[in-house]
């Protein structure tokens, strides 16, 4: 990024697979929403991770859970995140760390991207403890072998489960 470019600050990217999006995703959402100006959900093509669901459809279904936010916009993407944050402007990227666990992948991402957008800050939201369990391969696996995963996502995202897995 281009150093005398200056990001705004009072927007944030949230990146992620969002195969499927959750409510632990929403939660953060709701939480980050009222500190920017502007949140773009951006939701990764993520070939190498081979999403279950299509990014057209990810990106639909991220839009239908999010729509009661009025300054929360969801756009697919399918190019390096860096690359992503300076077409939007944003000087935040937003991730969230579940547990511990997630720290040390999440610190490389967010040393990475230091190094390639400079000047974007990297900020770490925690869910609400409910959802700290809540991962999106572990929904998608739950579904796929034909559990209960309505507490866990939001109705649409559900119903686009149980179409996938019963065909």
């Amino acid at each position: 990024m281009d150093s005398s470019v200056i990001p705004a600050a009072r927007i944030a990217v949230y990146p992620g697979t969002f195969d499927p999006i959750t409510n632990g995703h929403l939660d953060l959402v709701e939480r980050a929403a009222p500190l920017f100006e502007r949140l773009v959900v951006g939701v990764a093509e993520s070939p190498g991770k081979r999403p279950a669901l299509p990014l057209a459809q990810r990106v639909d279904l991220a839009r239908d859970s999010l729509s009661r936010f009025p300054n929360v916009e969801v756009r697919g993407f399918d190019c390096l995140l860096a690359h992503f944050v300076r077409d939007i402007g944003a000087g935040v990227l937003l991730r969230g760390l579940r547990a511990v666990s997630d720290f040390e992948y999440e610190f490389q991402l967010a040393s990475m991207n230091r190094h390639l957008i400079p000047n974007v800050e990297t900020l770490f939201l925690t869910p609400a403890e409910q959802y700290g369990f809540i991962s999106s391969s572990l929904v998608r696996e739950v579904a796929r072998l034909g559990g209960d995963v309505s507490g866990f996502v939001p109705p649409a995202v559900n119903r686009a489960l149980l179409a996938e897995w019963s065909r």
